[in-house]
């Protein structure tokens, strides 16, 4: 694959679990990979030209993701762009790990919350719209199982905004796909990832397929729905959770 050939992806959140994964299958793929999250490049991050191809921002801040697009645009330098894929999300939790309900989750936590991941997606994608057009481009939403049923651990913020994400899926399919521009989400469930406790180890009992997830099983279908083999597929969720959600 030449240089003039060779897909690319935007990625948030690439630093662990389903991000990770994701860098992972699309480099084995060919694909260049352009990483941001609000920390720098973890010098321990096995993927080639990780570091040169890494931008920091943050999410939580409309001033630096404003900032940062720009800074996106200029490491495109003028290509095409095929695929976005907002998988940062934070999902905070009280003393102890407290899950955080409706009752006792303060104003700014909602809106940081909401700043990453309901608001960024769509600030990224709208400024990201002309590499877009140009690459025929996919944008792929990370929603979640939590924002279609209370969930046992993931807080009110959290999975209010995956719901709003999800919604906001369907908008952007409206508004890009004129441009030749597919927007889909993929809804994981319960992924077996370091930022999980052994207390979701019991949900298992619950999923029909009896066991928790892999993040390689949700990069395949981010992967799926960022290549040709998805080519009619526009305005979808997509769960992958076992079973879970039924």
């Amino acid at each position: 694959m030449t240089a003039n050939t060779r897909r690319t992806l935007i990625l948030t959140g690439a630093s662990r679990g389903i991000g990770h994964a994701t860098v992972k299958r699309f480099g084995a793929a060919g694909w260049r990979v352009i990483t941001c999250s609000r920390h720098p490049f973890p010098e321990d991050c096995p993927w080639e030209g990780g570091a040169d191809d890494h931008v920091v921002i943050d999410l939580a801040d409309a001033a630096a993701t404003e900032h940062g697009i720009e800074t996106l645009r200029e490491r495109l330098h003028g290509a095409p762009l095929n695929a976005l894929v907002n998988n940062a999300g934070i999902s905070p939790k009280g003393p102890g790990g407290k899950r955080l309900g409706s009752l006792d989750t303060a104003v700014a936590t909602w809106e940081t919350v909401f700043s990453v991941n309901f608001y960024a997606p769509v600030l990224l994608a709208r400024g990201l719209i002309e590499e877009l057009k140009m690459g025929r481009g996919s944008v792929v939403n990370v929603t979640s199982i939590a924002g279609g049923r209370v969930h046992p651990f993931a807080g009110a913020a959290y999975a209010t905004s995956k719901a709003a994400l999800a919604a906001l899926t369907r908008e952007m399919a409206s508004d890009f796909g004129p441009f030749g521009i597919r927007v889909n989400a993929i809804a994981p469930g319960e992924i077996r990832t370091a930022m999980i406790g052994p207390e979701y180890e019991s949900l298992a009992n619950d999923i029909p397929l009896r066991r928790l997830g892999t993040p390689e099983e949700i990069a395949r279908t981010i992967y799926y729905l960022c290549t040709d083999e998805s080519s009619y597929v526009s305005g979808a969720e997509i769960h992958v959770n076992g079973g879970q959600h039924v």
